[in-house]
């Protein structure tokens, strides 16, 4: 195998249930058809033409979306982890979502728009990292400028966003800009709110160069915030997602609802409605609310009434080790005792009917 592709292999697993999410795991077969990046990218299925020639010329960025898709799968678990659908990856399933993306809801319109956002991250932070042959910092960064404070020198290692871009646009978009559909359109939509969500983010970083700390002298660079930035950004998007139709023409989106704003560049948009995820159900990708953990004191999302539908919860006295009296010692060093704390744990009783638990 070469030393490219070697790096690719443990992420191929989460690569593939992102772009093909028909296909099943039937990706270690690729591991034994010889090793070469051609082999590899031509084998991965649900790729176009124009994915699998990027995949060919570039597998250390194959690499480093695999590492994104880690990453923003996360993100999108942890905005919807008070929420009935909690972003889960289901081990059952051989697609990273299940069936809830085949729905143009708004929930699909997150997960494309994160994980064409977690895309940009990665590419871009790898440059950076000198781990990719065909970028490094922004070259566009050098010499002198000006900002509210002064002048500065360019200099360290700015983020090259154009490029993360640029690249995370052709590989991700490309399979959409084959079709003229109604869902291709949504989905290049929400994949450029989510690149833009990332630039949203860049900020300038200085140092200071002088006398005692002083800023007679500056050195700057661009750098990515976070990415719970973006997360925390377009999850405040998908509560305000605008439910668009077709234009006549077919061309473009118009709203749902006359009394609502036509979208932005940087809105989320959504065809149908999203079902209510209470049951499992296999054709709208939902696992249900059954077993999971409920706040009985919230009010939000995460309430016992509002997380388990109105069916009642299950309460269970457990256990748990947590550190306790902890004193601080000079100098310097935290110590902590060890205590078992008692609480309570509520979780959402099955419905009632027999045919919840039909696997998905």
């Amino acid at each position: 195998m070469n030393a490219p592709l070697a790096g690719i292999w443990p992420w191929l697993p989460l690569l593939l249930t992102w772009l093909a999410p028909e296909v099943s795991s039937s990706w270690w077969y690729m591991r034994a058809t010889g090793g070469s990046s051609r082999v590899m990218c031509d084998n991965v299925p649900g790729l176009v033409s124009r994915q699998r020639q990027l995949c060919h010329r570039h597998p250390d960025v194959m690499r480093a979306i695999g590492l994104g898709v880690a990453e923003w799968t996360t993100e999108c678990q942890h905005q919807f982890r008070q929420h009935r659908w909690n972003c889960n990856t289901l081990d059952r399933d051989h697609s990273l979502f299940g069936r809830v993306l085949l729905r143009s809801s708004r929930e699909s319109a997150f997960v494309y728009a994160i994980s064409s956002a977690g895309v940009v991250f990665a590419i871009t932070r790898a440059c950076s990292q000198g781990e990719l042959k065909s970028c490094s910092c922004d070259p566009k960064k050098k010499g002198t400028a000006k900002d509210s404070k002064g002048t500065f020198d360019w200099g360290g290692c700015s983020d090259n966003i154009d490029y993360g871009i640029k690249f995370a646009r052709a590989f991700v978009d490309a399979k959409e800009r084959r079709g003229k559909d109604a869902r291709a359109l949504m989905n290049l939509h929400n994949n450029r709110a989510g690149r833009k969500a990332v630039k949203r983010f860049l900020k300038q970083e200085c140092k200071c160069h002088g006398v005692s700390g002083s800023c007679t002298l500056r050195t700057c660079w661009l750098a990515m915030a976070d990415f719970r930035k973006t997360g925390d950004y377009l999850w405040r998007k998908y509560n305000g997602a605008i439910q668009v139709v077709m234009n006549q023409d077919g061309t473009g989106f118009t709203v749902a609802n006359k009394r609502f704003k036509k979208p932005t560049k940087n809105d989320l948009v959504y065809f149908e409605n999203s079902p209510d995820y209470c049951i499992r159900d296999r054709d709208a990708g939902s696992p249900g609310t059954a077993g999971r953990v409920c706040n009985l004191t919230s009010r939000g999302m995460d309430s016992c009434e509002v997380m388990c539908c109105g069916r009642g919860y299950d309460t269970s006295h457990v256990t748990r080790m947590t550190k306790c009296e902890c004193k601080f010692h000079w100098c310097c060093a935290v110590r902590c005792q060890d205590c078992l704390e008692a609480l309570d744990v509520h979780t959402c009783k099955a419905p009632k009917s027999a045919d919840w638990a039909t696997p998905t």
